[in-house]
């Protein structure tokens, strides 16, 4: 067998064993690319299939369901009788994808109630919950006549004109707040993009806002203290200023991005 014989067979051979281990880790590559994605997207349907689901406390407690995670049932746009406009379920997830002209009003009205639910703001979003509302023509918008849970970037929300001033949000206007009126013990909100768990407390005139597992607002609504802050806030003129014991839950659009999933209720 010559030289160049050998030297030809020398380099096929590197030539054809460097193929087959290129390929066996292209192959293992794809795999665990493969097996990754696989993982991902169980975790999503697995953390999907357990949303909007009462637990077995909740359910022996009395909780019952306000968003099915599927459709928005039970559910309207605020003076646009049985319509949603823009509003969607998505993924079990409620989504107000912003600008939709309206906010998402319950069909029932609600009097004393513990109301949970998750929320997750885009970065430099704007929303909240508003309870107590009386809808009616009178009324251009639910925070007229009702409470709001602040829902808000806050950190990151942008300073904004107004007669033709900078104005920069207050404590009284971030996340947990009885907004306009009574700021949060403490600032628990999670950066936009992560989920908070939130709750409202309504049993007579005593009202908490709670916030990632903290109470962070406490107040008597129509009381002494209240009326006191009633008389600084905007709302002095609104049908905000006269307590009502009921009203219906509306979760806010101000033209951002923001979701919601989780609701539940427990009448009180």
């Amino acid at each position: 067998m010559n030289a160049k014989f050998l030297l030809a067979f020398a380099v096929t051979g590197s030539v054809w064993l460097s193929a087959c281990n290129s390929s066996t880790k292209h192959d293992e590559n794809t795999t665990d690319t493969a097996s990754v994605a696989t993982n991902d997207t169980t975790a999503v349907l697995t953390e999907t299939a357990s949303l909007n689901k009462l637990t077995s406390e909740e359910e022996s407690q009395g909780f019952k369901l306000l968003f099915d995670g599927q459709s928005t049932a039970g559910w309207h746009s605020y003076l646009k009788g049985d319509s949603v406009i823009g509003w969607k379920a998505e993924g079990g997830i409620l989504v107000c994808p912003g600008n939709t002209g309206a906010d998402l009003t319950s069909n029932d009205e609600y009097e004393n109630f513990e109301l949970r639910f998750d929320w997750n703001v885009e970065p430099k979003g704007n929303s909240g919950v508003i309870y107590k509302v009386l809808e009616d023509k009178k009324y251009k918008s639910t925070y007229e006549s009702g409470p709001e849970y602040q829902i808000i970037d806050d950190n990151g929300y942008p300073p904004y004109m107004e007669n033709g001033k900078e104005i920069h949000i207050t404590d009284k206007q971030k996340s947990g707040a009885n907004y306009d009126m009574q700021a949060p013990s403490a600032f628990k909100a999670k950066a936009p993009g992560e989920w908070n768990e939130a709750v409202i407390i309504v049993n007579k005139n005593h009202v908490e806002h709670w916030l990632n597992g903290e109470k962070v607002v406490e107040y008597e609504y129509g009381g002494p203290e209240w009326k006191k802050q009633l008389a600084v806030s905007k709302f002095t003129k609104w049908p905000y200023a006269t307590p009502h014991a009921k009203g219906k839950i509306a979760f806010q659009d101000h033209e951002h991005k923001v979701e919601y999933r989780n609701i539940r209720i427990k009448i009180l």
